[in-house]
Parts: structure tokens; C-alpha cells; sequence
């Protein structure tokens, strides 16, 4: 056996003899294979209920009578305290079996969902989001490993494939979903409808979920400083990446210090899990070239996915004004085209080398975002249309690949603890997306609205008639002030342009991420070559 093989299927301290016990036999079984598509179900839904209940927080708000400042830690709450899980859930999944730990984290989703939908007032709901996020949070990674420790190599581009479609389509229509149940049912509908679903699935993975036996004796070995650093340091990374750009960064002190306590805490986590003789988290994982690219490419593609799912609702609220409907109507091209090309994206990957499948989808992605960076304040659901069909299919193309050339070819064993580090990265790089896309936003458009403030002098010609045009009309309307109307109109034209245009020069700071995620992905080696040895 070559040094590369010893080295990918090594865990935290060498080679591991349960690695060849874990390892997947060349055929596939149905039943761990049905049972599988349950659980991609669940991890749907633990995603999904992230931006359904993101979408309809002025709901939320106005039935709870929440502060502006209170509402926006039901999501908070929820994406830190699941941040704070994943990275755990290879070593949980171990401790207690797939078939234990998902079970219980999908039916404790569930019953913090009835909480959630119960819940009496804005603290209560945030406590029980938060608790919803913590327990449900191990899902999502232990999909990721499951479908690559329990199913044979050669099957992994369709299943990889499904995955992705779930990682991507889940955030996509989320707007979708969430605007139409505040639309006709209430917000209370926004977690009462994971009830039916979430039970189904604990009570199905529980019985059926037969993937591995348990290794009671981690649980007695957990170490428990080495969990308190890390929750420490990723927990705090997410607040300061949600909160900094509406508390001015490093001019809040609080986000000063809570920064220092999470670089801290990094360093003391990763000396810890350096020096521990039982791990919660494996980081030799990233002495494989595939995996350190893979996770940075997932980083900048977390930035690029839930960027793009956040920044064109808010330009169709902001600048067009359309309702959270008619928002979801629009962003479900997207979502259409990832499902259609689905099935493209797994065949791809198994005819194609994955990185070059890959790179082609980041490209189409980041191509569709750039015609998307010439946009105005006419622009609405046709003139986005075809960018949104190009960014479906191209998200679908580069995220399929990608969870194989990241994970395929790490050891079975190896691969849970690195499934929760890889979709934790795909989360940080969302916080950090949105974190700079708010900033940029606030910035260009105070340019923006300077630079067009600046042209509106009224001794300039074609100024003077639009202000004349428009206090005529107001005139006629019977207004009390025309002149100050029109002035009045006129203010809110420029903010409206000034935020188009702000929104424009954010589209083309994601296709520089994307850029950067394709650099990521050719960096990495072929899979099949890493498999061999290559390394």
C-alpha cells in the first residue's frame, strides 16, 4: 500500500482497523438505501427552515410585537447554536450510531418546532430556535457521511448529486415556501408544517436506520474542553459575521471582544485537538490536498449561495416592492432549473472529470451573476429569468462534484468527522457572504446616492423641468406643497437608483468569490488519481 492510500485512510492518529469494516460493499442495499432518502428528507427540512423562517420575520414580528432588534435573533439564535453542533456530529454519529443520533436529532427538530409554533412571546421563541438549531443541527452532516461511508465509491455521483440538489434547492425556494404560508396560513404554520414529517422520520430512521454499531465507550472519553473551545470559537465567529454589519464592526466593542474570544478560542481548540488523545474533531483530515480545497472552495461557495438567495429578495422588496410572494414567484426559476438539471449533474460526474464538471458549474454560476450585475430598478421577473435558469443549473453542476472531490476520497471512518468541518466551512462562508454583501451594500449606496445627489442641481436644465414636471402634477392632485412633493419625489427617485446600483456593484463582488471558488476546485487533484495514490 502506497504512503498517499496510508495517509487518506488514516485517522487521527494512523491508520484505523475499523476503516476496511466501515468500508461499503460494491452493491448498493436497498433498504439502507430507502431509508437513506428519509434522512435526505430530514436534512431538506432543517435547511429549508432556515430561509422559510427568514422570509416571513415581519410576521413573526408583528405577531409576537417584537423590536426590529429582537426579531433578527430568531435567526441568529438558531444558525449559532447549529453552527456550534456540526463539527461534533462526526464524533456523536460514532459515539451513539447514524441511526441513534440522527433519530434523536430529527425528533428533537421536531418537537422545538411545535415549541416554536406555541411559543408565547419573542424571548421564548428565540430560546426554542435556538434549541431547534442545536439538536437539529447534526442532520445535515451526518447525510454527508453516511452517503460516503456506507454506499460503494462508484456510486457516489448520483447520490452526491441528490445531496447537493438538496443543498442548494432548500435555501432557493425557501423565499418560495415561507411567503406562501404567511401569504394564506400564519406564522405559526412556518414550524407547525415540520411536524408530520419530522416525526415520520425519527420514527423511520430509528427502526430502519441499521448503517453501523455504536462505540459507547467515546462517550465516557467525549473531551469535553476541547467541544466548549471549538463551540466557543465557531459559535462566536457566526454572531460576529451575523451582527457586524448592523453594529459597525470594530467600532461596537462587543464585537471587538467577542472576535478576540473566538481567534482565542480557535487557537485553543486547535492546540487541544492537536495534543488530546481522543479528538472531538479529526483535523488531519486536512492533510488531504482534496479535502483543504474542497472545504475552501465550499467556503466560497457558501458565500456565493446563500449571497445570491439573500440579495435578490432584497433588491425585489427594496427597489421593485414586490410582497413576499410575489418574491417567492420569482426566485422559483431558480429552483426549477436546479431540479431539471439534476440528473444532468450526476451523469456529468460520472462521465466527466468531477473537477472540470465542477469548474464549468461555478462558471455558468458566476457568468449568470455578472449579467445579473448590469440590472436597473426596471428589472423584474422576465429580465431575470434567464440569469436564474443559468444560476440554478450552475450551482447544481459545481455543488454535485464538489461533495466528491471533497469527500470522496477520505477513509469511511475518517469521512464523519469530516463531513460536519466541511458543512461547517459551507456555513461560515454563508455568514461571511452576507456579512460583506450587507457592508458593501451600505456603502455603495451612500456612494451612490452622494455621487447622484451631487447632478441634482436645480440651474441644471434637465433638472429644473423634472422638478417642474413634477410639482405641475402635484399641483393638479391637489397637493398642499407641490414644490416640496416634487423635491420629496425626487429624494426618493435618487435612493431607489443609488440602491440599484449598489446591488449592481454587490453582483460583481460575488462573481470575485466565485472566482475564487473555481481556483479552489482546480487546485484539488482528480479523485480517482488521489484514490490510486496521488496526493
Amino acid at each position: 500500500m502506497t504512503a498517499a492510500v496510508l495517509d487518506i485512510a488514516a485517522g487521527p492518529f494512523g491508520a484505523d482497523p475499523r476503516a476496511a469494516q466501515l468500508a461499503p460493499p460494491d452493491k448498493i442495499d436497498r433498504r439502507k438505501l430507502a431509508v437513506f432518502g428519509v434522512m435526505t428528507f430530514g436534512m431538506f427540512m432543517a435547511i429549508l427552515d432556515i430561509q422559510i423562517v427568514a422570509a416571513s420575520l415581519p410576521q413573526i414580528q408583528a405577531g409576537l410585537a417584537a423590536s426590529a432588534e429582537q426579531i433578527s435573533w430568531v435567526q441568529t439564535a438558531y444558525l449559532i447554536a447549529e453552527v456550534m453542533v456540526i463539527p461534533a456530529s462526526g464524533y456523536l454519529s460514532r459515539a451513539l450510531s447514524t441511526r441513534v443520533i440522527f433519530a434523536l436529532s430529527a425528533g428533537g427538530f421536531t418537537v422545538a418546532s411545535l415549541g416554536c409554533a406555541f411559543a408565547w412571546n419573542i424571548e421564548s421563541l428565540i430560546v426554542l430556535r435556538a434549541i431547534q438549531g442545536f439538536v437539529g443541527g447534526a442532520m445535515i452532516p451526518v447525510v454527508f457521511a453516511t452517503a460516503f461511508s456506507s454506499f460503494p465509491r462508484n456510486r457516489q455521483a448520483p447520490i452526491s448529486a441528490a445531496i447537493g440538489l438538496i443543498v442548494t434547492l432548500a435555501p432557493t425556494i425557501g423565499p418560495t415556501v415561507g411567503g406562501a404560508i404567511s401569504e394564506y396560513l400564519s406564522w405559526h404554520w412556518l414550524f407547525l408544517v415540520n411536524i408530520i414529517p419530522g416525526a415520520l422520520i425519527a420514527i423511520t430512521v430509528w427502526l430502519y436506520g441499521d448503517f453501523d454499531k455504536p462505540e459507547p465507550a467515546l462517550i465516557r472519553r467525549l473531551d469535553v474542553r476541547g467541544f466548549v473551545f471549538m463551540a466557543a470559537a465557531v459559535g462566536l465567529a457566526q454572531y460576529v459575521l451575523e451582527e457586524g454589519p448592523d453594529e459597525d464592526w470594530f467600532d461596537n466593542p462587543a464585537i471587538t471582544v467577542f472576535t478576540i474570544v473566538a481567534v482565542v478560542s480557535l487557537a485553543l481548540f486547535i492546540r487541544r485537538t492537536l495534543t488530546v488523545a481522543n479528538p472531538i474533531v479529526d483535523l488531519n483530515a486536512y492533510r488531504n490536498r482534496n479535502f483543504l480545497f474542497g472545504n475552501l472552495a465550499s467556503l466560497a461557495m457558501g458565500a456565493m449561495l446563500y449571497g445570491l438567495v439573500y440579495i435578490l429578495p432584497l433588491f425585489l422588496a427594496r427597489v421593485r416592492g414586490f410582497n413576499s410572494l410575489q418574491i417567492g414567484e420569482a426566485l422559483f426559476i431558480t429552483g426549477a432549473a436546479m431540479f431539471l438539471s439534476a440528473p444532468a449533474a450526476a451523469m456529468a460526474s460520472r462521465v466527466i472529470e468531477p473537477r472540470i464538471v465542477a469548474i464549468f458549474g461555478v462558471s455558468l454560476a458566476a457568468g449568470s451573476t455578472y449579467a445579473m450585475s448590469f440590472l436597473t430598478s426596471e428589472w423584474g421577473y422576465w429580465e431575470l429569468f434567464w440569469p436564474q435558469v443559468a444560476r440554478g443549473a450552475g450551482l447544481m453542476l459545481a455543488m454535485a462534484p464538489l461533495n466528491v472531490i471533497s469527500l470522496g476520497t477520505l477513509s469511511p471512518l475518517q469521512v464523519r468527522s469530516a463531513s460536519g468541518l466541511y458543512n461547517v466551512m459551507r456555513n461560515l462562508g454563508g455568514a461571511f457572504g452576507l456579512a460583506v454583501i450587507n457592508t458593501a451594500l451600505t456603502d455603495r449606496a451612500a456612494y451612490h446616492a452622494r455621487v447622484l445627489t451631487d447632478h441634482l442641481d436645480p440651474g441644471r436644465a434637465i433638472v429644473a423641468e423634472r422638478i417642474e414636471t413634477l410639482r405641475t402634477l402635484f399641483e393638479a392632485r391637489g397637493a398642499a406643497d407641490p414644490a416640496g412633493a416634487a423635491m420629496k419625489t425626487l429624494s426618493l427617485i435618487v435612493e431607489r437608483e443609488a440602491t440599484a446600483l449598489a446591488f449592481a456593484d454587490t453582483m460583481r463582488l460575488i462573481v470575485a468569490i466565485s472566482i475564487a471558488a473555481a481556483l479552489f476546485i482546480a487546485l484539488a487533484a482528480p479523485p480517482k488519481a488521489v484514490a490510486e495514490g496521488g496526493h
